[in-house]
């Protein structure tokens, strides 16, 4: 498992040199107000972004993956050989589809999840569009809910990073309740005996509480990558069972 007393500093997004961080917290404030603006027109707005390569059409009430950039960020980091090819996928929280589209381009079988109907119906005009339905599969589930029985070679996850009670089923994408937490409980279950997690977390979130729900249910935790967009830091976290049989 991971000691949260010490390896966590070496999992946490990379400090910043300090005489930058009162120029930093001016320009993420600044940012943060226009995604709050921007936010509330996406609820209620259709959109067609073009996302690595992938058209990508967003319904009102779903996230947004080009204008929130961390499911932009995940489709990047999964082009290379993190998924195995003919391999078997969850993209949990799929919201509008775009880990699942990447995902699809060397996996044999994704299937794409989300609590929210809209997302789900969204993942899966996505699939049509992109041409890859037949190997697609989209359902809703709070999590693992409606997955009993089901493993994978890798499970995607871009999780709410912050801690509260939803406003609607579009803030379900932003903050939740022990989302983190029944995340590790069920993670062991779905995965394959070599299976892992890859999951998209941001300096914006408690860090500490993931990797405490992690080491909580055994589960080994490593960094692949980071991003640093100014107002916050994107890390792509590679998950494990402990005596996972993975790279």
């Amino acid at each position: 498992g991971i000691s949260v007393t010490s390896t966590m500093e070496n999992l946490r997004p990379r400090g910043r040199p300090f005489l930058l961080r009162p120029l930093r917290r001016l320009w993420r404030a600044l940012l943060q107000i226009r995604v709050y603006c921007i936010r509330g027109r996406c609820a209620h707005r259709l959109a067609l972004e073009w996302v690595r390569g992938y058209p990508i059409l967003v319904l009102p009430g779903v996230f947004n993956p080009k204008v929130f950039r961390t499911g932009e960020f995940l489709a990047r980091m999964i082009e290379s050989d993190l998924i195995p090819r003919g391999g078997e996928v969850l993209d949990l929280g799929c919201g509008s589809g775009i880990g699942s589209v990447a995902a699809a381009q060397r996996a044999g079988k994704v299937v794409a999840a989300d609590i929210n109907p809209e997302a789900v119906r969204c993942a899966r005009l996505n699939a049509l569009l992109n041409r890859i339905d037949e190997r697609v599969e989209c359902r809703q589930s709070d999590l693992f809910d409606s997955l009993e029985g089901r493993r994978f070679d890798v499970v995607l996850f871009n999780p709410p990073f912050f801690q509260g009670e939803p406003k609607n089923a579009m803030d379900q994408a932003w903050r939740g309740l022990g989302v983190l937490e029944r995340f590790a409980a069920g993670l062991s279950a779905h995965l394959k005996p070599s299976g892992c997690a890859l999951l998209v977390f941001s300096s914006d979130g408690d860090v500490t509480a993931l990797f405490r729900a992690l080491q909580a249910h055994e589960l080994n935790v490593r960094k692949l990558e980071e991003e640093d967009l100014i107002n916050e830091i994107l890390v792509l976290y590679r998950i494990e069972a402990a005596g996972a049989r993975g790279p």
